[in-house]
């Protein structure tokens, strides 16, 4: 066994100082299950401090959403324990549904209300008048070790998120530039492409907690978003700037000048962020670039159009850089005390909605409502005292893992250390917890297991074990009154437990378990219903917004991808080109008014791009779709000159290279051809 870190042996001494607080707390009030307290002070623990803040807030918010809920319901309904059973099941339904829209830790807050209702509601239906009495008192006990916890996490040696967040920042930076490097050379495999998609969402996910930080951090978070940005306004950037050089090469179009500009922007990108003379440099390389860019004309080349865009995505590469230094210097001037002016000024971004899936969160719902009737069922047939034990554990199991693609290997994992805790468990409550008659001996006798548990939580290749272990152990004690536990008690409602996660495990594997291959397949389907829908919105979308929410998808289709293996036919499916064919599609809508000449043509385009992503997506695009493409094209080449011809001009080469990349080169139109009409 690996022998602990100190970093591993400080949170696991925090952690049981949080429970023993805790316990001593609720034992001196004269709570009637003060090992709740010991059972929450653990969950909350984790080795970040600002984590552990955020978590605390979430979890009182949902433990006194839940215990309302179940006041409300237990002493209407008890008399009825049919329609209990759907009111209970109904409840951590609905809660469920609704967190699984948000895949932040704000999840918890409708997560916890859902099951702290069952914790509560189906063991309190044998005395419905004493409800309100023991919501109260789980409500406090459960408080209580969330305060306990906070408490100590925040004032012994809190451990800040800075280092972890930057971490994980600089090393998305460092993605970037490699993708950079290579696209500028010879090109990156999708690998490397989608590597810096799964850093953002990362990133996105571990600033949730950042306003709960114990660093000067958290007073550079709208400056952190705003990097966030940037970097995902990156991935398309640099995805369409490696396929448009691609294309040269296929063409033979190679131009020395642009390969040395190429190489000067490498440079430029690979030199030190606080270089003397690096704005001067940027500055010069969009000259170059203005210098280099082709006139657009109504006889331009595919070729020249190509070059067109290529110039148009270094500038925004050359700008989103700049940018990305820029904003990383306000980092670290803002963890020593010295916030930039400009950077105080940076607005606070607008809150980007990450992919949700509706239709897997109904499912979830579902297969947890039904779960949790089956199991009441049974108790309710059966009048087995234990049977509410089993549906408490059911509605927490169907909850717990239900963001997972296939929750069930987690629940399994969860039930097969379950069991392992049994004979700790049997120890404490039958033999050793009788014996203890004073506080420290009772510290005493719990330290071994707790801090032995605590190193493997702090640990993330064990976290999940150590959490079965340390739920089985603590969560049987906290159920029972230590003092008169028997052998048959404890073994009822140790069989009650384990028939709750197995019932919980069962109904998910029939009725909402998913591979990695259908996951994916509903990931790639959510952004082409988002592409279908670009072309007809009324509203002018926000691309900044777009773009996070793609990236996230790639982010996310990553490892799903990986498990579908390179024979699966979603390995030939490019959601990059699907993020670019976007962007370009909202860019192509933004000038569309003011080419007027072309409005008419250019919407009829936009909307035939929506039928296609809506009847056929994830195929290859007809063949008259392309030569709409292409007379939008030669349309738009011959209109008046100006800032909206070109953006035009990069949008509707972007969106070819997108749905065609392997069809015949554009062709002009013949210079005795009859002008287009003006739509």
């Amino acid at each position: 066994m690996q022998r602990p870190s100190a970093a591993e042996l400080i949170f696991s001494v925090k952690a049981f100082a949080s429970a023993m607080l805790a316990l001593y707390l609720a034992l001196s009030i004269g709570l009637p299950r003060p090992f709740w307290s010991v059972l929450t002070a653990y969950v909350v623990s984790t080795p970040l401090t600002g984590a552990v803040r955020s978590k605390a807030l979430y979890r009182v918010a949902g433990t006194f959403l839940g215990s309302m809920a179940t006041v409300l319901m237990v002493p209407r309904l008890a008399q009825a324990p049919e329609l209990l059973t759907l009111a209970m099941a109904g409840w951590v339904a609905l809660c469920l549904y609704i967190s699984l829209h948000d895949r932040t830790p704000r999840a918890y807050t409708f997560m916890l209300a859902g099951y702290t209702a069952a914790m509560i509601g189906f063991p309190s239906v044998t005395a419905p008048g004493a409800v309100f009495d023991v919501a109260l008192a789980r409500v406090e006990e459960i408080t209580l070790g969330i305060l306990c916890g906070t408490v100590v996490h925040t004032l012994i040696l809190p451990r800040s998120l800075g280092p972890a967040l930057l971490g994980r920042l600089d090393h998305a930076l460092t993605d970037a530039r490699r993708w950079l490097r290579d696209a500028l050379g010879n090109g990156s495999d999708a690998r490397e492409r989608r590597s810096l998609a799964g850093d953002i969402t990362e990133l996105r996910l571990m600033t949730t907690h950042l306003p709960f930080d114990t660093s000067n951090l958290r007073w550079t978070s709208n400056t952190i978003h705003a990097l966030q940005d940037r970097l995902a306004m990156l991935v398309p950037i640099l995805s369409g700037i490696e396929d448009r050089l691609r294309a040269l090469r296929e063409l033979g179009e190679e131009d020395p000048r642009w390969r040395a500009l190429q190489s000067r922007i490498t440079a430029w990108s690979d030199a030190s962020a606080d270089r003397t003379g690096g704005d001067i440099e940027a500055a010069a390389l969009r000259r170059e670039i203005d210098t280099l860019r082709p006139r657009i004309a109504a006889d331009s080349s595919w070729a020249d159009l190509l070059r067109v865009n290529l110039a148009a995505r270094l500038s925004a590469l050359i700008d989103q850089v700049e940018e990305c230094r820029r904003l990383r210097r306000h980092i670290d001037a803002g963890l020593s005390g010295r916030l930039p002016r400009e950077a105080r000024a940076v607005a606070p971004s607008a809150p980007r909605v990450l992919h949700h899936d509706p239709g897997m969160a109904l499912l979830s719902a579902v297969a947890a409502f039904i779960a949790i009737v089956c199991v009441c069922a049974f108790w309710i047939l059966t009048a087995w005292p234990a049977g509410s034990a089993a549906a408490m554990m059911c509605a927490v199991f169907c909850s717990f893992f239900a963001g997972q693609d296939d929750p069930v290997p987690s629940i399994k994992q969860f039930l097969q250390y379950t069991i392992a805790s049994m004979p700790i468990s049997a120890v404490y409550l039958l033999f050793i917890m009788p014996a203890v008659h004073n506080f420290e001996t009772l510290i005493l006798v719990l330290a071994p297991c707790f801090i032995l548990l605590g190193i493997f939580i702090g640990r993330p290749a064990t976290t999940g074990r150590a959490m079965a272990m340390t739920f089985g152990v603590a969560g049987t004690l906290s159920m029972h009154d230590t003092g008169t536990m028997d052998l048959v008690s404890f073994l009822n409602s140790m069989l009650g437990q384990l028939a709750g996660i197995s019932a919980a495990a069962l109904f998910t594997r029939l009725l909402r378990s998913a591979s990695a291959q259908h996951t994916a397949r509903r990931l790639l389907r959510a952004a082409w219903d988002e592409l279908a829908r670009l072309g007809t919105a009324r509203r002018l979308p926000d691309a900044a917004a777009m773009s996070a929410r793609m990236v996230d998808r790639i982010g996310m289709l990553t490892p799903r991808l990986a498990a579908a293996g390179p024979h699966d036919d979603l390995s030939a499916v490019d959601a990059l080109a699907d993020l670019r064919i976007g962007l370009n599609m909202v860019q192509l809508q933004r000038v569309a008014g003011d080419l007027r000449h072309h409005h008419g043509a250019l919407r009829r385009l936009l909307r035939a791009l929506s039928e296609h992503f809506r009847a056929q997506p994830g195929k290859p695009a007809d063949a008259p779709l392309l030569a709409q493409l292409d007379e939008a094209l030669r349309d738009v080449c011959g209109a008046q000159p100006g800032q909206a011809q070109r953006e035009a001009i990069v949008a509707l080469t972007g969106i070819r290279r997108g749905l065609f990349p392997k069809a015949p080169p554009y062709r002009p139109a013949p210079l005795n051809a009859p002008a287009p009409l003006a739509a």
